[in-house]
C-alpha cells in the first residue's frame, strides 16, 4: 500500500476558539490547500481513500481534496486526532485494504508516525509543514513498523512555487 501522510492546511491561531478542534483553515490556508490539490491532480494522482482527523481544520483539508476529485471515498478516523496511536491507525488501515490512501492529520504525530514506519523509533527529525505530504510504501505483508519505505517528502512550497 502507498500511504500518503498530509498535515492539514494553515489554520487560525491557537486560542482563537474555545475548543482547539474547532479551529478552521484560514482563507490563505484554503487557497494554498486548493493549489496543492490541483497540482496533485495535474500529476494524475488519485487516492482510493482519503482519511481525515475529526478536527475541523483536517476535515476541511480533506474535503478540498475530495471536492477536487482526488478520491471518491472520504472517511473520518479518530485515530488521526492529535495523540492518536499509530498501531490503532494501522489496524484501521488493514480493515480498509486500499492500494493508495492519504491520511490528513497533525504534526508532530504524522512526523513521528513516519519515523516509526521507517526506522522503528521516533527520532524527531521529520517535520511536515502545513499542507506538506510524505509518501510511504507499506509492505504488503508483515509489520509496517520499520519496514516501510519513503518515496515522497515535500513541503507545499515545492508543489506550488508561488507559495
Amino acid at each position: 500500500m502507498k500511504l500518503y501522510l498530509m498535515r492539514h492546511g494553515l489554520a487560525t491561531e491557537r486560542g482563537t476558539f474555545e475548543e482547539d478542534g474547532d479551529r478552521p483553515l484560514t482563507t490563505v490556508g484554503c487557497k494554498k490547500t486548493q493549489q496543492v490539490s490541483k497540482y496533485l491532480q495535474n500529476l494524475g494522482l488519485k487516492f482510493d481513500l482519503i482519511i481525515t482527523s475529526p478536527l475541523v481544520r483536517a476535515q476541511q483539508t480533506a474535503d478540498i481534496f475530495y471536492r477536487q476529485g482526488l478520491s471518491g471515498n472520504l472517511e473520518v478516523s479518530p485515530h488521526l486526532a492529535p495523540g492518536g496511536e499509530l498501531s490503532h491507525f494501522l489496524t484501521f488501515l488493514s480493515l480498509h485494504p486500499q492500494t493508495k490512501a492519504i491520511a490528513v492529520g497533525h504534526q508532530p504525530d504524522l512526523g513521528a508516525w513516519a519515523e516509526m514506519l521507517l526506522y522503528g523509533q521516533e527520532r524527531e527529525v521529520i517535520v511536515l509543514k502545513k499542507a506538506g505530504i510524505i509518501g510511504l510504501q507499506l509492505p504488503e505483508i508483515g509489520d509496517a513498523i520499520a519496514h516501510s519505505q519513503l518515496f515522497w517528502l515535500t513541503s507545499p512550497k515545492l508543489l506550488i512555487p508561488e507559495i
